[in-house]
């Protein structure tokens, strides 16, 4: 069972949308935890959550500014930390296209820095943030985060002795994070219009706490060398445009640069390492650093079948117009009403 208490986390660009539900949950199922630092380049996000998280009632939580391009600023932020969240990126899809060294400077060699600094400072777990758009990607941003996924990956070969884990947690769209579909349907419906890219386009769905909750399984489960892949609804486009706002027209705008119809989380080439572990599915490194028939043993896995591919356009689970309503109801906006 996992137990944070007594223990001591980092959250790389932890005051962003998961960082701060990652947070509350933390503070809330361990309210011994020894120390949590937030580390973010942003310093008016970190005044933001100090108003929800003060110091005066959280004693254990620590704000540290610093970018994870910043060497060393890790290496000083992880002295005597457990466990390191590496939530931190530059995710804009558009905006990474026209900065794209910029991007491969957080999303790389940020990476790598944090690898580096983990393993010369002692850590003992580093669980990764990643995204759908790793598999198969066809952005600079997706392409950077599978990048960023292969050097996590990788460094279980490079830990020597230490008691290190390293492991991958990817899923798609979360609702109600900033730039996400939800909020931004919500923001233009008083337009009477909404910009729809392509009737046909869907997404992968996860709350922000089942996020969090795949994280803790990582923190729990992994053996080292997983990328972590949820069992998750997918819905339509229009199907969130109707749920928010059925009165208003929709105008197709076109799929924009470095966008797919469909995400993937798995591709038919994953298949050969993927196994079915129940509620999650888990792609493995072709060569791990612990043996299989061990690791299948003890999680009872199952092969997924060869050409297996995890697409939210081929998923059997969907979200519905009321699924979607309620959803965002829960997640998004406690006010909302249909209009």
């Amino acid at each position: 069972m996992l137990d944070l208490n007594d223990k001591t986390v980092l959250i790389t660009g932890g005051t962003g949308s998961f960082g701060k539900e990652f947070t509350r949950l933390i503070f809330k199922r361990f309210p011994n935890i020894k120390r949590l630092v937030i580390l973010s380049r942003d310093e008016q996000k970190h005044y933001q959550m100090a108003m929800e998280f003060p110091e005066s009632k959280y004693p254990s939580i620590r704000y540290f500014v610093g970018d994870v391009r910043d060497k060393e600023r890790l290496f000083s932020a992880f002295e005597g930390i457990d466990i390191v969240i590496h939530a931190a990126a530059m995710k804009h899809v558009h905006i990474a296209e026209y900065n794209p060294m910029e991007c491969i400077k957080t999303n790389i060699l940020g990476a790598e820095n944090v690898i580096n600094a983990a393993i010369a400072c002692g850590v003992s777990n580093v669980v990764a943030l990643s995204t759908d758009k790793a598999a198969a990607p066809i952005n600079l941003y997706g392409a950077t985060k599978l990048a960023s996924d292969k050097l996590f990956v990788a460094a279980n070969n490079i830990k020597g002795k230490r008691k290190l884990k390293f492991s991958v947690v990817r899923y798609g769209n979360v609702m109600g994070s900033n730039g996400s579909v939800m909020p931004f349907f919500l923001n233009k419906k008083i337009e009477g219009v909404l910009p729809i890219t392509d009737e046909r386009m869907t997404r992968f769905n996860i709350s922000l706490e089942d996020g969090c909750e795949m994280v803790f399984y990582a923190l729990q489960n992994a053996w080292g060398g997983e990328i972590f892949v949820p069992k998750i609804p997918s819905y339509k486009i229009v199907d969130v445009a109707e749920a928010i706002a059925p009165n208003c027209k929709l105008e197709i705008v076109g799929i924009r640069p470095g966008e797919k119809l469909h995400e993937e989380m798995i591709t038919s080439s994953d298949s050969f390492n993927t196994w079915d572990l129940g509620r999650y599915y888990a792609i493995l490194p072709q060569k791990p650093i612990f043996n299989l028939e061990e690791y299948i043993s003890y999680f009872n896995a199952k092969s997924v079948e060869e050409g297996f591919c995890y697409n939210s356009g081929s998923n059997s689970e969907w979200e519905t117009i009321e699924s979607l309503r309620e959803h965002i109801k829960n997640h998004v906006d406690p006010t909302f009403t249909v209009s």
